[in-house]
């Protein structure tokens, strides 16, 4: 009982104080809206819009939970309240899992924005809402990892910012968000295919215009890989680098 009051104090905590940070309102929310409205509204076609939402959806989940765990993670090291943390009744595994669900669950109910404004322009019909369902999570717990990751190998939010979108950036282009892998050059498709967000796009494609490359299975198992990885790194580099 003391463990779930403890993650679930940690989690709200963080809730109230950082998640209507100026960082967080300007990356997390309104480019993920501006990006999903500037792709829409110039793309009336009902099949264009269709083909867009799965790139729109992963990027909506990219930006906000990196942008989340930027001001997070970073605003409690340097007021040093997260040393206070580790007094609190819970694993060191458990309390980072805490500081991190607030961030996954944004980045769900942020996938969900482009759907909304997609549902007002095209036909929604034949979706496959449980496959879309479990690559949202799975997109935004890699992705949350991700910020994780960015935001214990920095020390200011600007840094973590932009540490950020040396990552985010080339994810545009290179994972199939919006130029098939299969036209980008021979030598940088090894590339793509070591990014994440590759896999959960191609399985946004599958489930929403059966379109995607990537064996279903396999996409799901390498986001899990993905996320176990980073989870266990960024652990790796609290211990070494902050808990002396």
């Amino acid at each position: 009982m003391k463990t779930w009051i403890a993650f679930s104090s940690i989690l709200m905590k963080d809730m109230r104080s950082y998640y209507l940070k100026p960082p967080n309102i300007s990356w997390g929310l309104i480019f993920p809206i501006a990006w999903t409205l500037m792709f829409f509204l110039r793309s009336p076609v009902a099949v264009e819009v269709r083909d867009l939402l799965p790139g729109v959806m992963a990027l909506s989940i990219l930006f906000g939970t990196t942008s989340m765990l930027a001001v997070t993670i970073t605003f409690e090291r340097k007021s040093r309240s997260f040393e206070r943390l580790l007094l609190a009744p819970i694993s060191f595994n458990l309390l980072m899992l805490a500081k991190t669900s607030g961030a996954i669950m944004f980045g769900v109910v942020n996938a969900f924005v482009p759907v909304i404004f997609a549902s007002f322009l095209t036909d929604l019909s034949g979706i496959n809402w449980l496959m879309i369902l479990g690559s949202v999570l799975l997109v935004a717990i890699t992705s949350t990892f991700l910020g994780l990751f960015i935001a214990v190998s920095v020390s200011q939010v600007f840094e973590a910012q932009t540490f950020s979108n040396f990552f985010r950036f080339p994810m545009l282009f290179l994972c199939g968000l919006f130029i098939p892998l299969a036209d980008l050059p021979s030598f940088l498709r090894p590339v793509s295919y070591a990014l994440p967000l590759t896999y959960g796009a191609d399985i946004l494609k599958t489930a929403i215009n059966q379109n995607g490359i990537i064996s279903i299975p396999l996409s799901f198992i390498a986001l899990l890989c993905f996320s176990v990885f980073l989870f266990a790194y960024s652990i790796y580099n609290v211990n070494r680098k902050w808990i002396l």
